[in-house]
């Protein structure tokens, strides 16, 4: 049986650690929290304190915190294969020591890059079914910030980076960005991405919306096409009104896609690389880049 070992398993790594399970993978999980028992009852094969400590394994998922991904992953030992949690890390420098370590073996997990949304709009993109591209447009915010050890731009930025490699097939060199931010801290920014006569990518995140808005917009020539939330059951492909003069707006063509989980997508690409298959999306080398991205976007915005 194929063995692996979760580093981390709070309320996110708790999913990853059920996915696993489902995907027949003996699952030994690394945590300083006194819920040893209650993971061993959800199925972990084994419960350690330290990665020391761990039984065997043929591959290790990274699920800490942002601010612990690069010493976490520096501590672990070579040769398996390792699926870290996006970001990479919070630190340019690091992530591109972290490309010197592992390189060849260390993976992020890009959840939207396995959304069936985000691949149908990609789909659209690729074929030139509204025309050539011109612009990207990605909404991701809400109330609140669950994480005290980094700002909503480390954990919601990356997201976008990764919805617009998936559509785009590329990532664009970061513009302009401006934040929003109070004497507590950094609630959420608008970042522009583009290319010289290029497409564009415009990213709003932030943690002070009453309204949980999850959008995706691909703006072409003749129309645009759109992902209204993370869980929509099918995208939207909208006709261009003219540009000057009014008309009558019709009615978006709905598409269906399919509703499967993204998480269970990847983590399934990864157990399937441990047992010799093809590597999943998100290299060390383009989860280094968002990280260089971001920290650009960061001074950009005066962060």
């Amino acid at each position: 049986m194929l063995r692996i070992g979760l580093i981390g398993c709070g309320r996110w790594g708790r999913h990853i650690l059920r996915d696993l399970l489902s995907l027949g993978a003996s699952v030994s999980v690394v945590t300083r929290q006194a819920d040893g028992a209650e993971l061993l009852r959800a199925g972990a094969a084994a419960v350690a304190d330290s990665v020391a400590a761990l039984p065997p394994v043929d591959g290790f998922v990274v699920a800490t915190p942002t601010s612990t991904h690069a010493a976490v992953i520096e501590s672990l030992p070579a040769g398996a294969p390792i699926f870290c949690e996006k970001p990479l890390c919070d630190d340019a420098g690091r992530a591109r020591r972290l490309l010197e370590i592992a390189r060849d073996r260390l993976f992020v997990m890009d959840k939207w890059r396995y959304h069936e949304g985000v691949l149908a709009l990609a789909a659209v993109a690729r074929a030139g079914e509204l025309g050539p591209v011109l612009g990207l447009r990605t909404t991701r915010v809400g109330w609140g910030h669950d994480y005290a050890d980094v700002d909503c731009v480390w954990t919601l930025l990356p997201h976008e980076l990764g919805i617009a490699r998936e559509i785009l097939g590329r990532a664009l060199p970061p513009r302009g960005a401006v934040a929003d931010r109070n004497a507590d801290g950094v609630l959420g920014m608008v970042a522009i991405m583009a290319d010289a006569g290029g497409p564009w990518h415009v990213a709003e995140i932030g943690a002070r919306s009453p309204e949980r808005q999850r959008t995706v917009t691909l703006l072409c020539r003749d129309g645009s096409a759109r992902l209204t939330d993370a869980y929509a059951d099918h995208i939207e492909l909208i006709p261009s009104p003219p540009a000057n003069g009014k008309a009558d707006a019709l009615p978006p063509t709905k598409r269906p896609i399919a509703v499967t989980m993204p998480l269970l997508a990847e983590l399934k690409v990864f157990v399937d690389h441990v047992r010799g298959g093809p590597p999943p999306k998100s290299a060390a080398a383009e989860g280094a880049a968002a990280v260089e991205t971001i920290a650009a976007l960061r001074r950009l915005a005066g962060i």
